[in-house]
């Protein structure tokens, strides 16, 4: 079986093996530059990440072309008022409408609600709540991407809300931004933070 070897700088190395099989074997690497191609960590925005405690969103721009799965997710999240929170894609601007699906809460009572201006991430929000969950955004073909999640609030009424919807931009995804229910949004965080995990 041959192989090819590649020493680091400093120490270490990998071996790439052909397998010991008859027949031509094609692997083709990704046109990408990162850390990681396949995964890939942001860095975490608190609430206040700029420096404000007035933030209305928490964006992240500058995204790779070659993204076919991102992962958002958010711990001990709070904002200033009852908005609920949503998730919003975007190609150079970002997408404030399109979005087709539903979230639907359970706990002490059960209820669902539709969405059409970002992935909502839960049915019902007290401004004592604080949200911790995941929302994974997979592209399925194009520059169509749907997603589903859940999460769970600590709150007067505590609940799990599950989320599952698709949206389809105008061009290559390049940004997300984690904000809430308005136009424009008027709900400040003022707890928690987010991050995102995207994947080739």
């Amino acid at each position: 079986m041959a192989s090819l070897v590649l020493t680091g700088d400093t120490s270490g190395q990998v071996t790439v093996a052909a397998p010991a099989v008859a027949g031509t074997n094609t692997l083709t690497l990704q046109a990408a530059t990162a850390t990681s191609a396949v995964n890939t960590l942001d860095t975490a925005k608190a609430y206040n990440w700029n420096g404000l405690t007035t933030n209305t969103s928490l964006d992240f721009t500058g995204l790779p072309a070659w993204i076919k799965r991102i992962t958002v997710m958010f711990t001990g999240v709070s904002t200033s008022s009852t908005s609920n929170l949503i998730v919003q894609l975007g190609s150079s601007s970002f997408t404030t409408s399109g979005y087709t699906g539903y979230v639907a809460r359970f706990g002490s009572s059960t209820a669902y609600l539709a969405y059409s201006s970002g992935f909502l991430l839960s049915e019902t929000v007290q401004a004592a709540s604080t949200i911790v969950g995941h929302l994974t955004i997979t592209n399925i073909t194009s520059n169509t991407w749907v997603g589903s999640g859940i999460s769970t609030s600590a709150s007067a009424i505590n609940f799990t809300s599950s989320t599952a919807g698709s949206v389809a931009l105008g061009g290559t995804l390049d940004r997300i931004r984690i904000t809430t229910v308005g136009s424009p949004a008027t709900d400040t965080f003022d707890a928690g933070s987010v991050n995102i995990l995207y994947e080739g």
